[in-house]
């Protein structure tokens, strides 16, 4: 069983940091790409970064461009991102995803296995 699990999120104020982790069982993660999705309630989730599977080709949506990092560990099968500057507008739940290196990897679409979310909430 494929499993993606994510940690690092809590309530943080504006202008703050965190990192959050997603750590991959049941899977080559060297093979896969990987992403961070997020979801606020009552809006569409959302593509926010993206590290490709040998970790040389990133994507950042523009509403997170110089205040979020996603960065990989292929020893310790784990994807993270680091946000900073942390404004109300990024609360949501945040979600990792993986896609087979044999596809894309800048559409949703694409990434076959997801985790479970952590909350993030930035308060004013």
């Amino acid at each position: 069983q494929v499993q993606l699990a994510e940690s690092g999120g809590g309530l943080v104020q504006a202008g703050g940091s965190l990192r959050l982790s997603c750590t991959a069982s049941g899977l080559a993660f060297s093979n896969y790409s990987m992403g961070w999705f997020r979801q606020a309630p009552g809006k569409e989730r959302d593509f926010i970064a993206g590290i490709s599977w040998r970790g040389g080709g990133f994507y950042y949506a523009d509403s997170v461009k110089g205040r979020f990092t996603i960065s990989r560990d292929d020893a310790k099968n784990t994807v993270f991102l680091q946000m900073n500057s942390l404004i109300p507008e990024d609360t949501a739940v945040y979600i990792c995803a993986a896609a087979p290196r044999g596809r894309g990897w800048l559409n949703s679409w694409e990434y076959h296995y997801w985790g479970q979310g952590t909350q993030v909430t930035v308060s004013s």
